[in-house]
């Protein structure tokens, strides 16, 4: 059995990020780079305040990291362990817990279930969380799938109560939940533009220092390069695909999003969803839904609601984006992008 896990870096090489600033010293840049949330992480802001952009990114490094150690499924010692061991008991969440839970399970309901927190015991038996890769039988599927179901989780007024064997992965949200809390950080300090890459989980505080649009990369599923090339500023911009993490067998992928209708990876004809909007944890969340959804179902959902837009990237390596972002993508690699219209 063949496996391969990547997470691959979005946004545009700090080389052509830094070309658009050489109005700015290199001393009016500052950087932090580490590892959480199981990626790499890097922080960029500019200002004309250095200490004041240090402290900034010292704090950023500081939350993320107390966040990873929060949510982290794997973590014994972890908040969401904590819920997962409740076994039916009624649990009090951190302030923290209770904004991403309650914001994944409104996600979830306006998605109607194409996501869906309490697929963790699922995608642990495909072995997407230990390594130990394998496909269920149809039987061990059925009976774990008794044992899912967004609808049954509640969680009011930072408590939250779900069935005996549910179990819950914030996998799906989390990334966007920490790249908001690193702009709002930022914001507090006083930063005016920066550069958040979570894993390729991008936040983008205002405009270049320039005043130009970043220009951000959306991969190519297919190679090393880009699909196409997004110009923005002041948005989120996140994607879900089926070759960030997965395995192989029998010459056939299977990725680590699952179906929470058949508890098996999705296999839609989808390679990626790209979504940009004004939120991390909505952006992360819709990223995976959309994916999940397929192609139709994702524009017809983009349609209905309006309040963001998004590219898509498919197995026939077509390249479609919304009409709101349609006219500020170029250098498409795998042909023209397609225009999605009302």
């Amino acid at each position: 059995m063949k496996s391969k896990s990547k997470v691959r870096c979005l946004a545009l090489a700090a080389a052509i990020i830094l070309t658009g600033c050489k109005s700015y010293n290199e001393a009016d840049i500052k950087t932090t780079e580490f590892f959480a949330m199981d990626t790499y992480i890097s922080i960029s802001a500019y200002g004309s305040n250095g200490k004041e952009a240090e402290k900034a990114l010292d704090n950023c490094r500081k939350e993320i990291k107390s966040l990873d150690s929060q949510f982290s499924v794997t973590n014994a010692d972890s908040e969401v362990s904590r819920i997962n061991g409740s076994k039916g008991q009624g649990i009090s969440l951190s302030n923290d817990a209770d904004k991403i839970l309650t914001s994944a399970l409104e996600l979830s309901e306006k998605t109607k279930g194409a996501l869906d927190i309490s697929l963790y015991p699922i995608v642990r038996e495909w072995g997407f969380t230990t390594g130990e890769y394998k496909i269920p039988s149809k039987e061990t599927l059925a009976e774990l799938l008794k044992n899912t179901g967004y609808e049954k989780i509640s969680c009011k007024d930072n408590f939250l109560t779900m069935p005996e064997e549910f179990m819950i992965d914030l996998g799906a949200v989390a990334k966007g939940y920490g790249s908001d809390r690193a702009i709002q950080i930022l914001k507090e300090k006083g930063i005016t533009s920066a550069l958040v890459n979570l894993g390729g989980n991008i936040a983008l505080l205002g405009s270049k220092p320039d005043g130009s649009d970043w220009s951000v990369g959306v991969q190519d599923p297919f190679g090393d390069g880009y699909a196409c090339v997004v110009k923005a500023s002041d948005k989120y911009i996140v994607t879900s695909g089926n070759y960030q993490r997965y395995f192989e067998e029998g010459g056939k992928r299977y990725c680590h999003i699952i179906d929470p209708e058949t508890g098996c990876p999705v296999d839609n004809g989808l390679a990626s969803v790209t979504v940009i909007g004004d939120s991390g944890i909505i952006c992360d969340g819709l990223s995976t839904a959309l994916f999940v959804m397929g192609e139709q179902g994702a524009a017809d959902f983009w349609r209905e609601q309006g309040d963001f837009e998004m590219i898509i990237v498919t197995e026939d390596k077509r390249v479609l984006a919304t009409e709101g972002i349609f006219g500020d993508c170029s250098g498409a690699e795998l042909g023209g992008v397609i225009k999605i219209e009302k």
